[in-house]
């Protein structure tokens, strides 16, 4: 198992909308593409104005597979253009498990 993080920086008093539109218009389809949602979060305290999520995949090509199929779809691409002017920064991260945890999956 691998896990990707995503960290958004939006521009200052947007959350609140960028989370309106993710739950109306972005997790359901996002969800059903991707598969294993492990959170998604709103900082409260450090780095201002950050989303945080994280998805798990069974290995890297899993990720390519259901990526791809997002970026194809035609409501995510909708639903893209409508919170791209809301991110001012993104850092995605791909987090592979300590050896000690490979065992667990």
């Amino acid at each position: 198992m691998i896990v990707e993080e995503r960290i958004y920086t939006l521009h200052v008093g947007k959350v609140p909308e960028y989370l309106k539109l993710y739950e109306a218009e972005g997790l359901a389809v996002q969800t059903r593409i991707l598969g294993n949602l492990l959170g998604y979060y709103q900082v409260e305290f450090g780095p201002q104005n950050q989303i945080v999520h994280m998805w798990s995949y069974a290995d890297f090509a899993d990720r390519q597979t259901r990526r791809k199929e997002l970026v194809r779809d035609p409501e995510w691409t909708s639903y893209i253009k409508k919170i791209r002017p809301l991110v001012r920064h993104q850092e995605n991260k791909l987090l592979l498990p300590a050896p000690f945890m490979q065992t667990r999956d």
